[in-house]
This record gives C-alpha cells, sequence and structure tokens, in this order.
C-alpha cells in the first residue's frame, strides 16, 4: 500500500470516522455508499488534501471520480503532485 492510501485512511479514520481501530473499509469503496464521508465531510477532505499534500482543489474537481474512495482519492493527489 502506497503512502499516499495510507496518509488518506488514517486522516479518515482519525476525524471523520472517529475511529482508532484504522480504516474498516477496501480502499475502492464508495464514501458516499457506505456512509463513509458525508457533504461537509467532503469539505473536510478538500482543506486536508489541500494542506497535506500541497495542492489546490479546484471547483471542476470536487466529482465522484476523484473523491469516493480512498482509491479515486489517492489517484487525484498523485495526479495533482506528481512529486507523491
Amino acid at each position: 500500500m502506497s503512502s499516499v492510501e495510507q496518509t488518506i485512511k488514517t486522516y479518515i479514520s482519525n476525524n471523520i470516522l472517529f475511529n482508532d481501530n484504522g480504516y474498516p473499509y477496501p480502499d475502492d469503496a464508495s464514501f458516499l455508499d457506505k456512509g463513509i464521508v458525508d457533504s461537509m465531510n467532503v469539505l473536510e477532505l478538500v482543506s486536508f488534501v489541500e494542506k497535506q499534500f500541497g495542492i489546490a482543489v479546484e471547483d471542476q474537481d470536487l466529482v465522484p471520480d476523484n473523491f469516493d474512495s480512498v482509491s479515486r482519492l489517492a489517484d487525484y493527489v498523485r495526479r495533482k503532485s506528481p512529486a507523491v
């Protein structure tokens, strides 16, 4: 597992799920379908990604293809910040 995925899972586990036992879902589990993230949490994720990975999330990037699973979010981060 990549450090990008692990960083995202740790953040979600600690700050959104408030779960000290780690992220309990597969990396490709849909945040919305599984109820992992709601609309307010998406804004939290945007802020986290911008600060953690030093990228600017554009309004047009706020789509499920980029923000609906750990895998999709990690892929998005890599596209926006190839140095990661």
